[in-house]
């Protein structure tokens, strides 16, 4: 995958990350991959649970350092990034796919399983039904980040005992891949093609990357759908994406009714 130059490496001799105009707090550096030590460190997170403010206060690294913030979690099982068995000997760079494409092709596979005499993805078909709409921008995308970020690892929030974290990445869609990160491996083994669909998140929702754990990955929504028919729209690309996060839902029309209408969190499992 093509990459930016890599900042994490100076934090072996400036743990804080001052040269760079950061103020760490202790944390570790993960260079463990599937296939043994990578030659450099993929991504750095904190060495205890994130604060509400945690993801406001690492954001000024995206400028002075090229480091973007998301949050890691260990899950249930306690796995952190060092068990993740990350792969980026095997990821491509997202920019050479296309989301169209990508999610054509995934409906293609998984919508002929959900046709039934009651169709689970009406208003759809077994044909690609196109990208949902652009959605007028309601909030700016890193503000709502933040706000995220903060309910998240609140004592009531569920990813509350998460770590802060950084990785050298363009953007924020591409930390997935930055990281050979492999939750979706069961799916697609290279998500390098998922983050080109979170990429185009980015343009048309405002999308960011919050929240990694073994299998599951967090965005934040900057401008969701408002209506059942944008909805609908947006919950056909989730089924392309994650056919997962269905799985509990007799329809894709509830599935849109309850987890993407007006929601300001889209979260995606991959079994």
């Amino acid at each position: 995958m093509a990459t930016l130059p890599n900042p994490l490496p100076a934090l072996t001799a400036d743990p804080t990350g001052r040269s760079a105009g950061l103020q760490l707090p202790p944390g570790s550096l993960v260079d463990t991959t599937e296939e043994g030590v990578w030659h450099e460190p993929l991504l750095w997170y904190a060495d205890e649970p994130a604060t509400p403010d945690a993801w406001t206060a690492l954001l000024p690294a995206r400028m002075s350092a090229g480091l973007l913030p998301v949050l890691i979690h260990g899950g249930p099982d306690d796995h952190w990034p060092e068990e993740w068995d990350l792969s980026p000997e095997t990821t491509s760079y997202p920019g050479d796919h296309d989301a169209e494409e990508v999610l054509a092709e995934f409906w293609e596979e998984y919508a002929e399983d959900e046709l039934g005499e009651d169709s689970a993805i009406e208003p759809f078909g077994p044909e690609w039904p196109g990208l949902a709409p652009t959605l007028a921008a309601e909030a700016d995308p890193d503000v709502r980040a933040a706000e995220v970020a903060a309910e998240l690892v609140d004592k009531e929030g569920w990813m509350h005992g998460a770590r802060a974290a950084l990785v050298p990445a363009r953007r924020s869609a591409d930390i997935p891949a930055a990281i050979g990160w492999s939750g979706p491996l069961n799916y697609e083994d290279d998500v390098a093609r998922l983050c080109s669909v979170l990429r185009s998140w980015e343009d048309r929702f405002g999308i960011r990357v919050v929240g990694l754990g073994f299998d599951q990955l967090t965005v934040s929504v900057a401008s969701p759908p408002t209506t059942l028919s944008e909805a609908e729209a947006v919950a056909a690309e989730h089924f392309a994406f994650c056919p997962d996060n269905l799985a509990d839902y007799d329809s894709l029309r509830a599935y849109a009714a309850r987890d993407v209408l007006d929601q300001h969190v889209w979260s995606f499992w991959w079994d």
